[in-house]
């Protein structure tokens, strides 16, 4: 591999735009994984619940998307070779997640302003976006891990890291159910947030298996000797989260019959972890790598002079989108309550 002068902006700048695109990235999934999962889970709820899932994700959910915009910008104008590449092998994937999004967007305004015999059909667009939207993001995702391999075998693991992702994301969509609602939602989503666990983990598992399988580089990463001694704690922390949810999952109902209400955040916050740590070691396996042993950051970066220019861009957008998140996240913290556009 080609040894850069990181003192020069050629050498630093791709790392640094790299880092951005990373928490863009990391928050898009986060985030919009969250809401993507309760559209998920929408179709198991009674029509009261409904309104109350909606009215859950109602003032963050829009701005959750940003995250997405931000990362496929920096793509594009950062790394545009690796950007032509990716879309142009994810083509019909993306297409479908677009559709996906905007289905749900028209869907999550319409249904609160239909009138009542239109508003299950509403509900169901918002429920097929948000799948749609998921199980093209895993599809994507088991592609880009392989390589985009030709065969069989890569397009089935591309089709159950999808499964995989849309149980993902509604565990997440459980998990804030139970920090924002109470009552008998709250202990719904508890159940499905167990049902969804379990499909959660045997898709972080496969990532991390079928990963180092891929490339004998990323393999040599991994386990060489003393690279695994430093590297074990991510998947034992991993498996620490996923066995420390289930049990707090498990002992849920007895804590809300006893009125104990100080620990609804933990679950969310642990799901968050988990997705954390798999995007590191996912992250960690790929780097300096934007397409599998193919592209790296440095070759398909832009000039430096135009990477500089863009740099003065994100100093100004990145803070205003860290403050009205946060600020949205401040102003609208605590339980949820019925979602009204009148």
């Amino acid at each position: 591999m080609q040894i850069h002068d990181l003192s020069q902006p050629a050498g630093w700048l791709p790392l640094v735009f790299l880092g951005l695109l990373a928490l863009a990235m990391l928050v898009y999934v986060i985030l919009d994984g969250y809401d993507l999962g309760i559209g998920i889970l929408l179709r198991r709820a009674g029509d009261e619940e409904k309104d109350m899932m909606i009215a859950s994700i109602g003032p963050f959910w829009d701005a959750n998307e940003t995250w997405l915009v931000l990362g496929v910008g920096i793509l594009l104008t950062a790394f545009p070779i690796a950007h032509g590449i990716i879309l142009t092998s994810l083509y019909l994937p993306v297409t479908l997640m677009l559709i996906g999004l905007i289905l749900r967007g028209v869907a999550f305004d319409f249904r609160v302003k239909a009138r009542a015999h239109h508003k299950p059909w509403w509900n169901r667009a918002f429920y097929t976006g948000s799948l749609l939207a998921s199980l093209s993001q895993g599809l994507m995702l088991g592609r880009y891990i392989t390589g985009f391999a030709p065969g069989m075998a890569s397009w089935l693991f591309a089709v159950f890291v999808a499964l995989a992702l849309a149980a993902g994301y509604s565990l997440l969509g459980s998990c804030w159910l139970i920090l924002k609602t109470s009552g008998t939602l709250q202990l719904r989503a508890v159940r499905w947030a167990r049902g969804s666990l379990w499909l959660t983990a045997l898709g972080v598992a496969a990532v991390s298996v079928v990963t180092p399988m891929v490339s004998s580089r990323i393999f040599d990463k991994w386990f060489t000797l003393d690279n695994l001694v430093w590297l074990f704690p991510i998947p034992l922390l991993t498996a620490g989260l996923f066995l420390w949810i289930e049990r707090l999952l498990r002992a849920f109902p007895n804590r809300q019959a006893a009125g104990d209400t100080r620990h609804d955040w933990l679950p969310f916050v642990i799901s968050a972890g988990i997705f954390l740590l798999a995007f590191i070691g996912l992250a960690y396996s790929l780097f300096p790598f934007l397409v599998v042993d193919r592209v790296d950051i440095w070759q398909a970066a832009s000039a430096p002079k135009s990477l500089m220019f863009l740099l003065v861009g994100v100093v100004i957008v990145l803070p205003a989108i860290l403050f009205y998140t946060v600020y949205a996240y401040r102003v609208f913290w605590g339980k949820a309550h019925p979602l009204s556009y009148y």
